[in-house]
């Protein structure tokens, strides 16, 4: 390069010829400039002396990987970093160098005995369902944003939906919120759009239904079960399942709730429903590859006294003997597979429960760890149609 520019060739011309940036040529002319093109240095480093003046010498390092040779063969076997600094100033040396300094020169030489961690990739989006993590089936996710308060009106709460793989939302803004409101926002949302085939929720008794009776199958749960949906409840106190819908959770108090003040509760319903429909038309192109939603029955009515039929799901971690807590009761899952993740599968129409490994390391493999006979009592449903 330096010598194609010498000979007249204009400097953005050698730049294209050699694949690179015009500054690069200008760089090496100007180093070589005054000099022979074979006296010219084009070794490529840093300026400045080759060994940094505070690098520490040759002699020391070899003292601090004796003694630390020394120090392995001892009877405690202590040999890190501390332990040398300790030795050597017992020993009566002048000049000991820091911990820091002695951990640099352990790692310099690989005489280091601690391992770094393994980082490993997170597990694709709806893992804990295979046929959601195959794109073979959409997922919708609920959840409450609670307490919130108009500046001179009352409290109230919103209900939130997003899709997995359609990233269809929506929000519901009202001032209370109970389990036949959720039933009215989900016909809502899926005589619109289409019923997915999972719907996962948080254990809020609104969604789940009441926890202080056994066999209980809330208002929320029957409805995705008449209409083909199985619902999926959450494992409590875990992260990362609800990551999807509390990631719109966040999207819609920063750019509806905290970007604008409100008078009432009807314009904040108002600008809510602007902002879902801004939402959709931004993220249209996902449903072009979104797993297709089955179309809403006509002429169908929401009976609460029919028998249970379908699946449910819930996930949990077992405790320390393996069991898990569902449905207000503890059934036996594995005594070897403790404090772990399972996907419990309720088959009513089977009159099982099916538990499958989760591990978030391989989130393909899920082998069946049991299956045991659950005949739901089918107890008449508490409370008003």
């Amino acid at each position: 390069m330096v010598q194609a520019v010498r000979t007249g060739e204009p400097l953005r011309a050698v730049a294209r010829r050699f694949g690179v940036s015009p500054g690069n040529v200008s760089f090496w002319v100007v180093r070589c400039k005054g000099k022979r093109v074979d006296r010219c240095d084009f070794e490529d480093r840093a300026s400045g002396p080759r060994r940094p003046w505070n690098r520490t010498a040759v002699s020391e390092e070899r003292r601090v990987l004796r003694m630390r040779k020394q120090l392995e063969a001892s009877v405690l076997g202590e040999s890190g970093a501390p332990a040398i600094h300790q030795a050597l100033q017992r020993a009566g040396d002048r000049s000991v160098p820091a911990v820091a300094t002695i951990g640099r020169i352990l790692r310099r030489h690989g005489r280091t005995d601690a391992r770094k961690r393994l980082r490993r990739p997170a597990p694709p989006r709806g893992w804990h369902l295979p046929q959601v993590a195959a794109g073979r089936a959409e997922l919708d996710s609920f959840d409450l944003i609670e307490d919130l308060k108009l500046d001179k009106g009352p409290q109230f709460s919103v209900l939130t939906a997003t899709s997995l793989h359609g990233n269809q939302a929506d929000a519901w803004p009202r001032l209370s919120i109970d389990a036949r409101a959720v039933v009215s926002c989900l016909l809502t949302r899926w005589c619109a759009i289409g019923l997915p085939h999972y719907a996962q929720f948080d254990n809020d008794t609104r969604f789940q239904g009441a926890h202080q009776f056994a066999d209980t199958v809330g208002r929320v749960s029957r409805l995705c079960l008449a209409l083909g949906v199985i619902p999926v409840f959450a494992p409590p106190l875990e992260h990362g399942f609800q990551n999807l819908i509390e990631g719109f959770n966040a999207l819609w108090q920063s750019k509806v709730w905290q970007r604008f003040y409100f008078v009432d509760l009807p314009s904040l319903q108002s600008h809510s429903r602007l902002y879902v429909r801004a939402h959709r038309q931004r993220t249209v192109s996902r449903r072009e590859t979104a797993p297709p939603r089955r179309s809403f029955p006509k002429d169908w009515h929401f009976d609460l006294t029919l028998p249970l039929s379908g699946t449910l799901i819930y996930l949990r971690r077992t405790d320390s003997k393996g069991n898990v807590h569902l449905l207000g009761r503890r059934f036996a899952v594995d005594p070897l597979w403790l404090h772990r993740l399972v996907r419990c599968e309720i088959h009513f129409d089977l009159q099982c429960i099916r538990y499958y490994a989760l591990r978030r390391r391989d989130p393909s493999d899920q082998p069946l760890l049991a299956q045991i006979s659950y005949q739901h009592p089918n107890k008449p449903f508490k409370g008003t149609t």
